[in-house]
Order: C-alpha cells, then sequence, then structure tokens
C-alpha cells in the first residue's frame, strides 16, 4: 500500500451499548490507530442520532487526545453553518494549543441533522449560503488577519490549525480550488461525484499560504476479518443496522428478516448504493481493493471507516488492514 492511511472513526454506539462504551471504544481505536501508523484519526459532527455519539466533536477530540501521544486528530467534520466561526476558532485553537501539531478541522456545509433539530440548534437554513465567507472568517481568526475587526480568538490566533474542505459534491470541490485547501471527499457513503469532484479540484487548485498542491483524501468503507464470511456477516450486520437508522429513526428496532426485505426493496436499495465503494474481506481482498481504490480517485490518501456493529471487530479490522498494508508501527 502506497498511500497514506488514516481513519474515520464514527463513534458508533452499538445495540445495546451505551454512549460511554462508545468513546472507550474510540480512544481503544485511536489507540491502536497510533501504534499500528495510521496517520490520523477524525471524527464527524451529527446529531439526534442515537446510534452516533460524536455530536460533541471538539470535546470528543479532547478525550482522545489526552489518551494518545502523537497521532493527528481532528474533525471530519464540523458542520460549520451549525456554529459561529469565532466559536470554532476559539474550541480548536484550545486544541492545537493543548495537543501541539496534532489537530486537524475538516469543514462541511451540510447541517448533520433533519429539519427538526436544525431548529433545535438554533440554525438558519440559510447559513450554509454563506459557508465560503465562514470558512475565510475562521481561518482569519486561525492564522491572522482577523476578518473582523477587533475581534480575536483566544486560544486560535496564530496556532494555524489546518483547515480541510469536505464534501460530497462540484461545490466542495470548486471552493476547496479556490482557497488552496485540502479536500476531502465523502465517497464512504456518497460516491456519485467523486471522479467529477477531484478532477475539478485538481484543475483549478490555486496555492495558497497552507499547500502548494493539490491534496485529495477518499472515504472508503472497510471490512477487514479473519474470514470472507466473517466479513461477509459484518457487511450484513452493518446496512441492517442502518435500516433501522435511516427508516425507523434510530429508534425502531428491526428484526434481521425485516431489515433484509427492506434491503432488498428499492428504497432499501439506497442503503448499498451509499457503501458503493467497499473493502470487504481478508486483508489481502481488502489491500487490493484499497489500492485500485485510490487510482479510481486519483487520492492522495485514504481515510477508512472501520464498519462493524461491534467494536472488537472494527479494532481486529483496524489491526488487520494496518498489517496488510505495511504501515509502521511505533
Amino acid at each position: 500500500m502506497t498511500l497514506p492511511l488514516s481513519i474515520l472513526d464514527l463513534a458508533t454506539i452499538g445495540k445495546g451499548q451505551t454512549a460511554a462504551e462508545s468513546f472507550a471504544g474510540s480512544v481503544a481505536m485511536a489507540q491502536s490507530a497510533e501504534k499500528l501508523g495510521y496517520r490520523r484519526v477524525w471524527y464527524a459532527e451529527h446529531h439526534n442520532m442515537s446510534s452516533i455519539a460524536s455530536s460533541a466533536t471538539s470535546v470528543l477530540i479532547a478525550h482522545v487526545a489526552a489518551h494518545t501521544e502523537s497521532i493527528r486528530l481532528g474533525a471530519g467534520g464540523i458542520m460549520l453553518p451549525n456554529h459561529s466561526p469565532l466559536t470554532i476558532a476559539e474550541q480548536f485553537g484550545t486544541l492545537e494549543t493543548l495537543h501541539p501539531g496534532r489537530i486537524d478541522l475538516g469543514l462541511g456545509r451540510a447541517p448533520g441533522s433533519d429539519q427538526n433539530t436544525m431548529r433545535a440548534l438554533r440554525r438558519d437554513p440559510m447559513s450554509a449560503d454563506s459557508f465560503p465567507q465562514d470558512v475565510l472568517e475562521l481561518q482569519g481568526y486561525l492564522t491572522g488577519p482577523t476578518r473582523i475587526q477587533g475581534v480575536e480568538a483566544t486560544p486560535g490566533k496564530g496556532t494555524n490549525v489546518p483547515l480541510y474542505i469536505l464534501g460530497s459534491s462540484l461545490f466542495g470541490a470548486r471552493l476547496a480550488a479556490q482557497l488552496g485547501l485540502p479536500y476531502a471527499f465523502a465517497s464512504h457513503f456518497a460516491p456519485n461525484a467523486l471522479q467529477d469532484a477531484v478532477a475539478l479540484y485538481r484543475r483549478e487548485f490555486k496555492p495558497s499560504a497552507q499547500l502548494d498542491a493539490p491534496y485529495v483524501i477518499a472515504g472508503v468503507n472497510v471490512i477487514a476479518a479473519d474470514s470472507a464470511s466473517e466479513a461477509q456477516a459484518m457487511l450484513q450486520a452493518t446496512k441492517r443496522a442502518r435500516v433501522s437508522l435511516f427508516f425507523g429513526g434510530g429508534t425502531r428496532e428491526f428484526t434481521d428478516d425485516e431489515a433484509d426485505m427492506i434491503l432488498d426493496s428499492p428504497q432499501g436499495q439506497h442503503v448499498s448504493q451509499m457503501m458503493t465503494y467497499s473493502a470487504v474481506g481478508t486483508p489481502d481482498v481488502v489491500i487490493d481493493y484499497l489500492d485500485d481504490f485510490g487510482k479510481h480517485a486519483d487520492a492522495d490518501e485514504l481515510i477508512v471507516a472501520h464498519q462493524s456493529t461491534g467494536t472488537g471487530e472494527r479494532l481486529r479490522s483496524v489491526e488487520l488492514l494496518a498489517e496488510a498494508a505495511n504501515l509502521v508501527r511505533i
């Protein structure tokens, strides 16, 4: 494996599991990733989802950072329209001050929630329209000069926390290119525009103080297991869990037979389509898939979402992939 590998930790709360147990699993995953040679671990901002524990993203990053030593940690991403740029600058300026040289800040413009949750967040539905301006304002707080006269982020100013633009469409690709920022494509759940977006980003990229050449991170699902049958069983369990999330509002549990019927329906095909880019199987199969996917995505780095409903299975997947990829242990 020639490309660097990173991890997107979905901070999953499994069936019968608590949020505290999910956080313990995130710490264990980051510690394992650090030891095994992964480049970074990111956490995504989601709200009102009973199976995802990373809603207070910066707090989770701080917790994991306190239990690790060297691996980069960050947001993949913060949904900036949910927040004021100053608040995020202060949060990530604090993280960078506490853990120098280890913090990334990925930014997205989606709400990470439904309309009712948007209202609960006191989010203006039109706030996504100012995303480009908000990114620049946030950048000013972290790198200077501030774009709001007389307002500085403390902590934050001068920390130069690196920014990444996240996206699943041409909009994010074009913005990342214009601003000269790294671009992370969410192909692990929104695969359709991957190649078009990356091509546009590379074609239109303008060098910046942060980055002198295009840099693409592509998301991909991974289920590495000791046997092919075990990996396929984990894939099916993951899809069934998504049926509960998307069709049961995260509150209704479907039986396996019910979930499989939904997956076989036209509506359920969307769940499988979301996982178009998935490396599933024994380590040799997974690494071959990732090699091909890296070329297909024209990526500089892959960020993998180890998919499983169990913490132990995810940790085993993390270990098997690292061994197959010959990552450098510390």
